[in-house]
């Protein structure tokens, strides 16, 4: 749902591998229904080593999605098996004739963690505020609501905005153009209700404190749904050390951890839980200098990337940028290698921009300074070689690497989006040219076009067809080199943990979790005479 940290990603991944090279069996996910009733214990859970990003407004990352599930809701969050929005602080909804008037009912009983009342008011302040802040990578997702987009860019007013406080239970609010998607959008945290106060929440959860790495939850007793929230207390421990995780979860110390552990020394192997998400790692051309804003230079190096070893790390590769829907039509992708394609297409886009052939041409690959990386230098400066072209990288901390790239003047970015909800239009936006989530200059009037039209279609299938039309002029362009589709990797034994699917967003609600009551198993013994 969010964006990742390449290097994360690839850390899981390789866990992943390693336990498929062993030829291990994974457990399937515990369905059994255990009394929530039974008194509980706090949850631990270990995350990986990074600093946590408590504005719902503008957090990125998955890790941050899955602890605003806890701290913060909106109209309404994902149903943890099947991610189809849930009502949550919206008991109910009606849609206008038009599909453009949306009215939302707003709970009588929901409440923030400091007691005062969540209304529709609460609402239109948290979205208002959200359209105004200049680090809100999701604001530009509510520029089908009236007047958002004019707002957010500081075109327009606040009052022009189409969020309306009928009265303390009323929403109503106005799109410009027909949404099927917008209920589904409104399951993500950015658009959760957050009040003007800190430390005051709206979610199952409120923050104790967060020190030295540890963040401590308890439970929200002013919370709408709080009879159904099993746990009292949530501790996250973020640790970088592999051998530590993989000693608490052996001693039972931890009963989550996301991903980072020693693979040989995990005693339970059943407890790992691997899902491929929605999502998709893939290189991409900033499209800001030349020669490589030129779609046709970016053709003749595709056509030379030698894909089968560019992609020869990943469990899941991928050819395409959007993960595989039910419905969603094929595109055509990047599978061929043609090194005489690619030097036909190269002299060609020399000719045309007068560029001589003997000239060097030089590209730089922004990368982090995680050692895995340097793969996709050498796979690509040996590729590229013939073509003229030298490629130069440069690098900087892991940690700094996404916040760096809108300011680098760099040619290529290794890339990793999830889904934010089960739509194509969820990785589609980033490369929408008024869209927050932009990180490459291209711009396509054409491609617009499409997901304007997309979003006026309520057929799905029929939706599905235009967006795919808007994919495959992505991809015709050569704007992406799609690596990869992500593996969600956790250790969890979900016979103690209940409440806790896999699902192609690797989010788990904390709401719904509970520690299931132990199992005392005694031996059965049969004495002879």
């Amino acid at each position: 749902m969010n964006r990742m940290k390449s290097h994360f990603l690839k850390k899981a991944t390789a866990c992943v591998a390693a336990f498929l090279l062993a030829g291990i069996a994974f457990s399937a996910d515990d369905a059994e229904k255990n009394d929530r009733l039974e008194p509980q214990r706090v949850l631990n859970m270990i995350d990986f080593l990074h600093e946590y990003d408590l504005n719902p407004h503008t957090a990125a990352y998955t890790s941050e999605a899955q602890l605003m599930t806890a701290l913060y809701e909106g109209l309404y969050s994902y149903n943890p098996v099947t991610l189809e929005p849930v009502p949550a602080l919206a008991e109910s909804f009606k849609v206008s004739r038009s599909r453009l008037r949306w009215t939302f009912t707003i709970r009588k009983n929901a409440k923030f963690s400091d007691g005062s009342a969540i209304t529709a008011q609460s609402v239109r302040d948290s979205w208002l505020t959200l359209l105004e802040n200049p680090q809100a990578s999701y604001s530009s997702l509510l520029d089908c609501i009236e007047g958002a987009e004019d707002f957010r860019t500081g075109k327009g007013k606040k009052e022009a905005v189409g969020i309306i406080a009928k009265n303390a239970s009323t929403l109503i609010v106005t799109l410009n153009t027909p949404a099927p998607h917008f209920q589904r959008l409104l399951c993500h945290h950015a658009f959760a209700v957050v009040p003007a106060k800190n430390g005051v929440y709206s979610g199952s959860f409120v923050l104790k404190s967060y020190e030295n790495g540890i963040l401590e939850l308890t439970k929200n007793q002013k919370y709408w749904d709080s009879e159904n929230v099993a746990l009292p207390e949530i501790h996250i421990e973020q640790s970088g050390d592999p051998d530590e995780n993989t000693f608490a979860i052996n001693t039972g110390a931890a009963d989550w951890v996301t991903g980072n552990i020693e693979p040989k020394s995990l005693i339970n192997t059943r407890n790992v839980n691997m899902a491929a998400e929605y999502g998709t790692q893939f290189l991409f051309f900033k499209c800001q200098n030349s020669p490589w804003n030129n779609a046709e230079f970016r053709q003749a190096l595709l056509a030379a990337v030698p894909w089968a070893e560019l992609r020869s790390k990943a469990v899941v590769g991928a050819e395409t940028l959007i993960y595989p829907l039910s419905m969603y039509p094929s595109v055509t992708g990047y599978k061929d290698t043609d090194i005489d394609e690619a030097l036909d297409l190269m002299k060609k886009a020399r000719a045309k921009a007068g560029i001589n052939n003997k000239k060097e041409i030089e590209l730089v690959i922004a990368l982090s300074e995680e050692e895995s990386e340097n793969r996709f230098f050498d796979l690509l400066s040996a590729a590229w070689k013939p073509l003229g072209v030298k490629v130069i990288a440069q690098k900087t901390p892991v940690e700094n690497y996404l916040a760096n790239i809108k300011n680098w003047n760099a040619d290529l970015f290794l890339y990793s989006w999830i889904g934010d909800f089960a739509e194509p239009l969820a990785f589609l936006e980033l490369f929408r040219t008024e869209s927050k989530l932009r990180e490459t200059s291209w711009t396509n009037a054409e491609y617009d076009r499409l997901l304007s039209e997309a979003s006026l279609i309520s057929d799905t299938a029929e939706r599905y067809r235009v967006f795919a039309k808007a994919e495959q002029l992505l991809l015709d362009e050569a704007v992406i080199l799609p690596i990869s589709h992500p593996v969600s990797f956790h250790i969890i034994d979900t016979n103690v943990v209940g409440g806790w699917y896999s699902n192609a967003l690797d989010v788990h609600p904390f709401k719904y979790l509970y520690l299931k009551k132990p199992q005392i198993t005694v031996q059965n013994l049969v004495f002879a005479k």
